[in-house]
């Protein structure tokens, strides 16, 4: 299994696309998070007292665009072999699935884990002076929460990449699982506040992002609960895929 990793991570590294993939997300992820932080910090007067909540506004802006680029290299880590026919050399010298897929999923969730809290920290520390400067309250790195908010941040792209990993290895082409990622990740949380209030507290993704909520929020599941539901979310897919992977032809 060792010398398994080292060849997924040799793949995953050697892809041209990783670098400007991983420097595309941390732009997206500190850019955007300042220009949000600005924006719903200047509305924070609107809030009821109590209610304002620094960390979540800090790191919302690391849920728009950014987790995309991520998703997209856990689609490109099973795709790329496919688009090049690399999948059969690899099945040939590893005839277990299970175990590549679960190469695969570790190598992919790993990395995103490690570029997911570089991005959650540039992000958070980037976005709090945007906060005073509109002169909202701000928050910092030894405040209640902040800490949980950072790793729960870090946890939640780690499960973007995992579920690129299983949309890559169900629909076995990246246009078709980055579609579907769009999907998953933009469009749906889009539409949640045009439909009932039930749908933004199940949506997996959306529940998973209350890990960085701070202050508890109404009709929705808690910080944890949330993760806890997207992770058993993108699990059963994963075991999907491997049931589908394992049953068709390379």
């Amino acid at each position: 299994m060792i010398g398994l990793l080292r060849s997924e991570w040799t793949k995953l590294s050697s892809l041209r696309s990783t670098p400007g993939t991983v420097v595309l997300a941390l732009a997206l992820a500190i850019g955007l998070g300042m220009l949000v932080a600005n924006r719903f910090g200047a509305r924070h007067v609107e809030a009821p007292a109590g209610e304002f909540d620094p960390v979540f506004t800090s790191l919302f802006g690391l849920f728009s665009l950014a987790p995309l680029a991520i998703g997209a290299l856990g689609v490109l880590t099973v795709t790329s072999e496919y688009a090049s026919g690399m999948i059969r050399t690899t099945l040939c010298a590893v005839p277990w699935r299970g175990r590549l897929l679960a190469a695969k999923a570790t190598v992919a969730g790993g990395f995103a884990l490690l570029v997911g809290l570089v991005m959650a920290i540039g992000t958070f520390a980037a976005s709090q002076p945007q906060l005073t400067i509109v002169g909202a309250p701000r928050a910092e790195f030894g405040d209640p929460g902040v800490f949980r908010a950072v790793i729960g941040a870090g946890l939640w792209l780690a499960g973007v990449a995992l579920l690129g990993v299983a949309l890559g290895l169900l629909l076995r082409a990246t246009a078709g699982a980055f579609a579907v990622l769009v999907a998953v990740l933009l469009v749906a949380p889009l539409l949640a506040d045009a439909l009932p209030p039930w749908f933004g507290k199940w949506w997996p993704t959306i529940a998973g992002q209350q890990i960085v909520s701070t202050v508890p929020q109404p009709d929705t599941l808690g910080p944890w609960a949330g993760l806890a539901l997207m992770y058993a979310t993108i699990a059963a897919l994963l075991a999907l895929s491997y049931a589908v992977f394992r049953r068709r032809d390379a």
